[in-house]
């Protein structure tokens, strides 16, 4: 649905800053993210890459600072066309496991009930990723 608001408004991008920007370059490259654009030098840096679907997620070096890994953030969602194959394939790259796949159904959905395949896993930088499936 178009935003009837603010023409041609819709998703971009979302940002994380890291702790170790080398490593997780290399982690979202072998996730299968399609590497973009990089710009800037040392503690400056920022690379930017493709999903898969057109919507991008950029990664900034730490620019000195001591960033919490936790905080109002809650997870970076993606949407899989199988489950357990990205979780699989995430801890064959180095994330860790925080819940494996399972399937969730939502009895008290509304406005009617859906269900939900899951997996969450933790990124080089604490930072939580889910891949999502509704069935």
């Amino acid at each position: 649905m178009a935003n009837q608001k603010i023409k041609g408004m819709g998703f971009h991008h979302v940002a994380l800053r890291t702790t170790n920007f080398e490593k997780s370059l290399e982690f979202y490259k072998a996730l299968g993210m399609e590497f973009i654009v990089q710009w800037g030098q040392g503690p400056m840096t920022i690379a930017m890459f493709d999903i898969g679907d057109g919507g991008r997620f950029e990664i900034f070096a730490n620019r000195g600072v001591d960033y919490p890994s936790e905080g109002r953030l809650q997870h970076f969602a993606f949407c899989v066309d199988d489950v357990e194959v990205a979780y699989a394939h995430a801890l064959s790259i180095g994330a860790e496991a925080l819940t494996p796949p399972k399937t969730v159904p939502l009895e008290d959905a509304i406005p009617e009930k859906i269900t939900i395949q899951v997996a969450f896993v933790k990124g080089p930088d604490g930072e939580q990723l889910e891949f999502f499936k509704q069935l």
